[in-house]
């Protein structure tokens, strides 16, 4: 059965292209995964649509109001379902929880909204709250395409020919080794020559010495983690 997500958003149209584009469209398009994309609004009972309010004990901004992000919630829910909260005081998001997330059978994301959404919210209706980076976006819209495409990846067939999760980083706590195409040369520099040999035993050692040292420099704390773990 194909994964299901459904996001609940007030910028449904955010989605549009992110959805009908490349490897995930492609995807969508298949049946692999299925994206029900749903504008809060729909469950707001007042004339005006009202999604959000002032918050309580003041401060700037608005807050999402509880009664329209739970109708919504529990009108799209399925038995066993995980509703997910996209918010930057979340747990931090990783491989490991997109490779988890792609063997549900329906996800259901709520995306933030500018201040945040009301406390009842998260206490009645939310399994898991997740953060796509230490940063604030004006909604959640974006980190819920982000959650989308990295479950998708490991969904069985969703990559097909572009299939290459061995070499990707993240695999192995290392991060990528440099990748070069055609031409050999280009303005005056060239390609290293131990990609052009032919010898696939000399150009792994070459890739794992250049991931290692990229690692090392760009990302000390997954190094440091990885010495940890070779030591072992």
């Amino acid at each position: 059965m194909a994964l299901r997500i459904d996001v609940l958003t007030l910028f449904p149209r955010m989605l549009d292209g992110f959805l009908a584009e490349s490897i995930l469209g492609r995807a969508v398009q298949a049946g692999l995964i299925e994206v029900g994309v749903n504008d809060l609004r729909q469950w707001c009972t007042d004339k005006h649509r009202t999604a959000d309010d002032r918050p309580f004990g003041g401060g700037a901004g608005m807050v999402l109001k509880p009664e329209p992000a739970i109708a919504a919630i529990e009108a799209i829910q399925t038995p066993g379902c995980r509703r997910i909260y996209l918010t930057p005081d979340g747990e931090p998001f990783s491989e490991s929880i997109a490779r988890e997330l792609s063997t549900e059978q329906h996800l259901v994301l709520l995306s933030g909204h500018y201040e945040g959404i009301d406390q009842r919210i998260r206490e009645e209706v939310i399994d898991r709250e997740i953060s796509i980076g230490d940063y604030v976006l004006t909604n959640g819209t974006l980190p819920a395409a982000v959650l989308i495409d990295a479950v998708a990846r490991f969904i069985p067939g969703v990559l097909g020919e572009e299939k290459s999760l061995t070499h990707e980083s993240f695999t192995g706590k290392l991060l990528d080794f440099p990748q070069y195409t055609r031409p050999a040369e280009f303005r005056g520099k060239s390609v290293p020559e131990v990609l052009l040999s032919g010898n696939h035993g000399e150009i792994e050692k070459w890739r794992l010495a250049q991931r290692i040292e990229k690692t090392r420099q760009v990302r000390p704390d997954l190094f440091k983690h990885y010495r940890h773990e070779s030591h072992h």
